[in-house]
């Protein structure tokens, strides 16, 4: 009988949860549903949610406080342990949570067993991941600020010049290149209040939805979201370990922010052309060619401009993820964290260069100044002064592009044709016209609220560094 015993218990599943399996799990599949290698990186988290969980067990009379001490230092040691880089994660433990839990056992016992009273990995999991976004937030927030304020520093700097502003990358009017430069303050600050709206529902407490139905055990899940920090719980278990909608949302954002990376790396590498000559990028943050000794390539805003495909891909994989998903968890959930943490990784990166990189950017502002005199740039302003002379705006934008093309044909700037040319087209034209036609008078023109002019735009750096606390 002994020998029958020993068969049956070497035969039999050696996990945590194994009590109902008759076999062990195959090592392709220990390889294949194995999440330590990349959901390690929650264990601060995890750590944090079990220690919460221990005192309330206690508080409960679920646990001892002797157990819940034994748990807490327990947990402390491992926390320290894998500070160190001296803690082994087992892959045949699946996850950072049982390899916690297994690494509790065996220091402290049954007390250890004890700590996954009322909870299921489907919860945890979800405070974990939550935990992490949090913080990440907040990490976020921080970094544009920095890209913010290189931006504003480097509009300060550049305040006066003025550049070619674009439609359809066709010569368009006139612009302070410290409006051009403030337009991207403009889409990071957005940014900014997308994060910290997506963070108000990544802030609610999921622990207590056990597996999918709650738990009959007298937990106390509020107890639990003041210590972590949470405002609220979530309302309903089965929607809670299935949720990750929390997750879409940071990645949507996410998306966002790298979009609007690559828009401004286009433009850094259409301005540090030849054909441009806009800027001049320091040689730190450029690279050579291997054949071409005379390149200097813009790798820094191109790479930028590249991974945006990853982090676009990462919120389509996960949308994808839950798009068929019935209620509640499912094994597909394991799924969520590789594209969030290769989006966090990815958007901390460019945001961290891209704020590096502006500090050592170069406008050439006398190609700048040369580039807003050809493209007939003030032909809008002609038309607003024959507005102002009681023009209907149609019957004007008519005259100016009667205008611009006997320009064209004499090969001529608007500012260069006589008062005697320009009464062709309308006599209610006068000298004060080429004060209107500079373009200095353009931009100082756009007075309206956002406009390129020196007053509009002074405020707005103003505001700007107000708001950065930038002296």
């Amino acid at each position: 009988m002994k020998d029958d015993k020993d068969t049956i218990e070497n035969t039999r599943s050696d996990k945590l949860w194994g009590g109902r399996f008759s076999e062990k799990t195959a090592a392709s599949v220990e390889a294949f549903t194995a999440s330590i290698h990349y959901d390690s990186r929650l264990y601060r988290h995890d750590i944090a949610g079990s220690r919460v969980h221990a005192r309330m067990l206690a508080k409960q009379g679920l646990i001892s406080e002797a157990e819940c001490d034994s748990i807490l230092d327990g947990l402390e040691a491992i926390e320290h342990e894998i500070d160190s880089g001296n803690f082994e994660f087992r892959p045949e433990l699946e996850d950072i949570h049982m390899n916690i839990e297994k690494a509790l056992v065996e220091k402290i016992g049954a007390a250890g067993e004890k700590l996954h009273t009322g909870r299921s990995r489907n919860d945890q999991v979800a405070l974990d991941l939550r935990l992490y976004l949090r913080e990440v937030c907040g990490w976020f927030q921080e970094l544009l600020s920095d890209v913010q304020k290189a931006l504003v520093l480097l509009a300060r700097k550049y305040e006066n010049a003025v550049m070619p502003g674009y439609t359809h990358l066709q010569s368009a009017q006139p612009v302070r290149v410290a409006h051009h430069l403030l337009a991207y303050y403009e889409m990071f600050r957005r940014d900014k209040d997308r994060l910290a709206d997506c963070f108000k529902r990544i802030n609610v407490m999921p622990l207590g939805s056990a597996a999918l139905a709650g738990t009959g055990l007298p937990i106390d899940r509020e107890f639990v979201a003041r210590e972590l920090g949470f405002p609220a719980v979530t309302a309903n278990s089965m929607d809670t370990v299935g949720d990750r909608d929390f997750a879409v949302e940071f990645l949507a954002d996410c998306a966002l922010i790298q979009m609007h990376l690559s828009r401004m790396s286009e433009e850094l590498v259409l301005w540090s052309s030849q054909e441009f000559a806009f800027i001049e990028i320091a040689d730190r943050f450029c690279t050579g060619s291997s054949i071409m000794p005379q390149k200097k390539n813009p790798d820094v805003p191109e790479l930028i401009r590249g991974k945006s495909g990853r982090v676009v891909g990462h919120l389509m994989a996960m949308l994808t993820i839950l798009k068929g998903l019935p209620l509640t968890y499912n094994r597909d959930l394991q799924e969520d964290k590789e594209p969030v943490f290769d989006t966090v990784d990815t958007i901390s990166q460019c945001l961290s260069i891209t704020a590096e990189m502006l500090t050592g950017l170069k406008f050439n502002t006398d190609t700048l100044a040369d580039a807003t005199r050809t493209g007939f740039m003030t032909a809008t302003d002609l038309a607003d002064y024959l507005v102002l002379k009681n023009i209907p705006f149609r019957q004007a934008h008519s005259i100016v592009g009667k205008t611009v093309a006997y320009c064209i044909d004499k090969g001529k700037q608007l500012e260069e044709l006589s008062l005697e040319e320009l009464h062709q087209f309308s006599q209610s034209i006068e000298e004060d016209v080429y004060s209107v036609l500079s373009v200095q008078g353009s931009v100082d023109s756009r007075q309206s609220a956002g406009g390129t002019s020196a007053r509009t735009v002074s405020e707005a750096l103003r505001l700007a560094e107000e708001a950065l606390g930038i002296e």
